[in-house]
């Protein structure tokens, strides 16, 4: 008899862990990006962290992420991020430099380390 082990669906409001290259949509203010990195827990400093509208938990994933058709790069927590199912690419400037590709919908990811 061969056994299939099902995987239960992820709960509502607790995103898969996110991965570089993939297409991400914020859930509050509608962009779409690209993930460039993965930080553990949000390594932004106090003063940043307080002075944004909200303040999602810090001990959770943050993603740094470049904007869909703008020059902007965001510091988003994971809760406030769902997966993009568009496969469409985006369109910003520093795509070049941190990602070698466009493949299967996302983008792969080059050693170009993300500035600290």
């Amino acid at each position: 008899m061969i056994a299939i082990h099902h995987q239960p669906p992820e709960p509502a409001g607790e995103p898969a862990d996110l991965q570089p290259g993939q297409l991400v949509c914020h859930r509050r203010y509608g962009y779409r990006g690209v993930i460039v990195e993965r930080d553990a827990e949000c390594q932004a400093d106090e003063a940043w962290y307080f002075n944004n509208q909200t303040q999602p938990a810090r001990n959770q994933p943050w993603y740094h992420i470049l904007v869909h058709e703008s020059n902007a790069c965001t510091y988003a927590a994971a809760e406030n991020l769902v997966s993009d199912s568009s496969q469409l690419p985006i369109a910003h400037p520093l795509l070049p430099r941190f990602f070698s590709a466009w493949q299967a919908g996302r983008y792969l990811r080059n050693n170009e380390p993300w500035p600290r």
